[in-house]
């Protein structure tokens, strides 16, 4: 962090308000490095990498859109500038409003995050040519399917149980004719991709703010609420960690889907429950993905994705490394299918 860190005192644009030094914040995700300036209400976000594969310039760009899209939400940081990348600064960073809350911690959290998801996903869809550069794919489903497959290469990798990749590509076999019949009715809409609790704060007046805006896109929003409710998630962040009991997954999606409306939420609902199966399968294969890529890449650099474990605290990497372990045990793959059946009993009463 040390060489980053002068290197964004050197690149901070002459315009910026007065402030009081810089401050690094403690090192909590893979993709980015965070310094308050303080005194001016202001953290620069430095990436890391780009978790969407893109160079330097366009990764800024594509996150920039994220921000600006999603601001009419009101759960958002604002975005006040971008410093472009440069020699000692590769990736160049993005200054966003410091958000003032708490880690969303506990299952009392779940309303106010559902409530955020809603009013990110009733936002007005756009034209299909004014929705670049997000990631805006003809068919979801297919596009999001095809990169769980290219992920799950990796269950071959050494440190995957056996059976743990077995169970996994036994449900990869017919993933499409599965999921297809209940998905395809879903409405797009604006999506996080990455709203697992972690990276919400809840402010004094109880809102729920996503404060990680990287992989926006026009996609089905139940893959927010189960990222906002799997154990694969909720589990994930060491300040945002606790588990669900399905009741409780269950009134988080009624939370949702009364926020949201009906015109939303009923054409979504035979899709809750398969979709909730894709994105945990998104995360184990990312996982695995994850333990073949984090002992390799190049380190802090300019373009791309990279999981490179130099480029994070240790601490940081043993507990990804410990919640990886987890999340691809057999112990943890069971429970999320039993899960998964209970929680489709639990919404059909409901229903």
């Amino acid at each position: 962090m040390d060489p980053v860190y002068s290197q964004l005192l050197a690149n901070l644009p002459r315009d910026i308000p007065p402030h009081r030094g810089l401050e690094p914040l403690p090192d909590k995700g893979l993709a980015h490095w965070h310094v308050r300036l303080v005194g001016t209400g202001w953290l620069a976000r430095i990436p890391k990498q780009s978790q969407m594969d893109l160079a330097a310039l366009d990764n800024l760009r594509y996150q920039s859109a994220c921000f600006q899209r999603a601001a009419p939400s009101g759960h958002v940081p604002l975005l006040h500038r971008v410093i472009a990348p440069s020699a000692g600064l590769p990736r160049g960073a993005l200054l966003v409003d410091e958000i003032i809350g708490a880690p969303a911690s506990g299952p009392r959290h779940l309303a106010p995050i559902m409530q955020a998801l809603a009013a990110i996903h009733a936002l007005p869809l756009p034209l299909p040519e004014d929705r670049a550069p997000l990631l805006n794919e003809r068919n979801p489903l297919a596009g999001l399917i095809a990169l769980i497959n290219a992920q799950a290469r990796h269950l071959d990798h050494a440190a995957v149980p056996p059976a743990s990749a077995r169970a996994v590509k036994a449900r990869l076999a017919d993933l499409a004719q599965r999921m297809a019949p209940a998905v395809m009715a879903c409405p797009q809409r604006l999506i996080t991709f990455d709203a697992h609790p972690g990276n919400f704060l809840i402010t004094p007046t109880g809102q729920a703010v996503l404060v990680d805006l990287e992989k926006l896109r026009y996609s089905y929003p139940p893959l927010d609420l189960a990222h906002a409710t799997l154990y694969t998630s909720t589990t994930w962040d060491r300040e945002a960690s606790f588990e669900l009991p399905t009741a409780a997954v269950a009134l988080a999606y009624e939370t949702w889907a009364s926020a949201v409306g009906e015109a939303l939420a009923g054409p979504c609902r035979r899709a809750l429950v398969p979709l909730r199966e894709l994105m945990w399968l998104w995360s184990l294969t990312w996982c695995a993905k994850w333990l073949a890529e984090s002992t390799g890449g190049q380190g802090v650099g300019g373009d791309g994705e990279d999981w490179s474990a130099r480029n994070s605290e240790a601490a940081l990497i043993e507990h990804v490394r410990d919640r990886v372990n987890d999340y691809l045990s057999m112990r943890s793959i069971e429970r999320l299918l039993a899960e998964f059946h209970d929680l489709q009993t639990e919404l059909a009463t409901k229903a």
